[in-house]
């Protein structure tokens, strides 16, 4: 009687064994084939450009300025999130990066009203510099 189980449990467990080893047919797609495209390179990011707050940290430094960059955050209405001063500044240092600066002496940064287009703003203002080292 006790061989009984045994024998049955061998038998489904070959069995069992037996199906796995069957060959399997490919599934057939008739989805269209997958494009692959060549890596394209990445642009090289720009070097960070620091942000100078005081005129003195520039004394003794060889630089060039470059013009006025500014930066804003726009809050287009009461509902939307607040204007906000270091997105703002972060937008003033990628504008000074597309004119080829390293770095920017801060004048200002100040939150608005009643400018056309936005309920409230934020805005950085200063000057891109192109500092050398020495």
């Amino acid at each position: 009687m006790r061989a009984l189980p045994i024998c049955l449990l061998a038998l489904m467990a070959s069995g069992c064994s037996m199906i796995s080893r069957s060959p399997v047919e490919p599934i057939k797609s008739t989805a269209a084939p997958v494009k692959v495209e060549p890596a394209k390179p990445q642009a090289p990011r720009p070097a960070p450009v620091k942000i100078y707050t005081n005129a003195e940290d520039l004394v003794g430094k060889p630089f060039r300025d470059l013009g006025e960059v500014s930066g804003e955050s726009c809050q287009a209405s009461n509902q939307d999130s607040p204007p906000n001063i270091p997105t703002a500044r972060k937008r003033m240092q990628i504008n000074a990066s597309k004119m080829k600066a390293n770095a920017v002496l801060l004048h200002s940064c100040e939150v608005t009203s009643g400018t056309p287009g936005c309920y409230r703003q934020a805005v950085c203002v200063g000057s891109a510099l192109k500092v050398s080292a020495k």
